[in-house]
């Protein structure tokens, strides 16, 4: 880039550049969703890499970008192949641009292997931001934000699927999971078995579109209303961690007297255990622990 092209502080960096990959996040629905960066670097680049062509087009003609770039077909079955052809395209200096059918390329989409492929040249990655369904179904779920993890699709098979929701089980993190509508039902019936039926969840369907809904309930609850209807659309699962079943203060005073014949203080056993389950606090605890001992 030259002395004229470089950005002063706080001026906005042109995009995309020349021999420059970005990565650029497309609506999750509503294409009036799709920030204004998006409408830019589709009319400048050279070239396009898209998950599906047609979807681009389609979304093109929401936004009235006008696209010259060469479009090129990028998914599972064709990354291998392109992938070093897109290489050699940004060698050349065109500015290239990858975009999958929905939200963030890279998120249980394609697109990491191109970004590794460019790492691995030194070839520069950049990122246009936009919608996400992961952060939009948590946001909407009401279970806790602020340490969260998200684990993509669930295995299919259902000893796979059970193994990791046994492996997250004790996660105190809120975890988040994209699911097919039609694996749904079973999706949720093991989770509610895996993690335990009363834990908090939120179902979240075709997140911005006119039929946007987002169910909320324990994972128990969910199940049942899963298995009593068809389940349409895209889907992402939104589970409390482990912490955020609420406790029964009642159910804990076992606890709290336990540690206490243990030696520890009634006050401080009290405390502990609170703060290791959503909903008591300690001084319910010890009153109650005084009532009981």
């Amino acid at each position: 880039m030259s002395d004229e092209q470089t950005p002063r502080p706080g001026e906005p960096v042109p995009i995309p550049r020349p021999g420059e990959l970005t990565l650029a996040a497309t609506p999750i629905g509503n294409p009036l969703d799709a920030p204004v960066r998006l409408v830019r670097v589709l009319e400048a680049a050279d070239v396009i890499a898209a998950e599906d062509t047609r979807r681009l087009g389609r979304l093109a003609r929401d936004l009235g970008a006008s696209i010259t770039a060469q479009v090129i077909a990028y998914h599972e079955h064709t990354e291998a192949e392109r992938t070093p052809w897109l290489m050699d395209a940004l060698r050349d200096g065109r500015r290239v641009v990858l975009v999958t059918d929905a939200g963030m390329p890279v998120v249980s989409d394609p697109g990491y292997r191109a970004v590794r492929a460019a790492i691995d040249a030194d070839l520069p990655v950049t990122v246009i931001p936009g919608p996400s369904a992961v952060l939009t179904a948590l946001a909407a779920s009401g279970l806790p934000p602020d340490r969260f993890a998200f684990e993509g699709f669930a295995p299919r098979t259902p000893g796979r699927r059970a193994a990791l929701f046994a492996a997250l089980a004790a996660d105190e993190r809120t975890l988040v999971f994209f699911e097919s509508p039609r694996r749904t039902a079973a999706t949720l019936a093991a989770m509610a078995e895996g993690f335990g039926a009363q834990r908090p969840a939120a179902v979240a369907r075709e997140l911005t579109k006119t039929h946007e809904e987002v169910r909320r309930g324990t994972l128990g609850e969910l199940a049942a209303w899963a298995r009593e209807r068809e389940v349409l659309g895209e889907i992402v699962i939104v589970v409390g961690g482990s912490r955020t079943v609420e406790a029964d203060a009642a159910d804990l005073v076992g606890e709290v007297l336990e540690r206490t014949a243990a030696g520890e203080r009634m006050k401080d056993a009290a405390r502990a255990v609170a703060a290791a389950h959503e909903g008591v606090t300690g001084r319910e605890l010890y009153a109650l622990a005084l009532e009981h001992r």
